[in-house]
């Protein structure tokens, strides 16, 4: 992580998988989906994480573009032999996922426990 930037999660290693709750309530500016998508690829490249959980219980809004980096999140980690799950999306975002069909190439689970128990 450069020196200036926030880490924008709270990570938890649980029985080997990975768990990433978000701390912000809304991510929308460029830059901070930037910091969000390099230290997620940095779980991958830097500390060799295979199992992710992204939890989103914390999350309020987010914007279409992070969608992107979701995406190109869960394209790493299985070249890499990973997996990812999402877990604790809202109504709203979840509509989002609904909408652009994202939800047919993410597992997406109600929440964190539901989520460990798949891996």
């Amino acid at each position: 992580m450069a020196a200036g930037e926030h880490r924008r999660f709270e990570i938890q290693e649980i029985d080997g998988v990975t768990v990433a709750k978000f701390i912000d309530k809304r991510i929308f500016e460029e830059a901070m989906i930037d910091i969000i998508r390099e230290q997620l690829f940095d779980l991958i490249d830097e500390e060799n994480v295979r199992k992710v959980i992204i939890d989103f219980s914390n999350l309020e809004y987010i914007s279409s573009a992070a969608f992107n980096g979701l995406f190109f999140l869960g394209k790493k980690l299985k070249e890499a032999g990973g997996d990812l799950r999402l877990c604790g999306i809202s109504r709203e975002i979840h509509e989002v996922f609904v909408m652009t069909k994202l939800d047919k190439l993410f597992q997406i689970f109600p929440n964190q426990s539901d989520a460990l128990k798949d891996f």
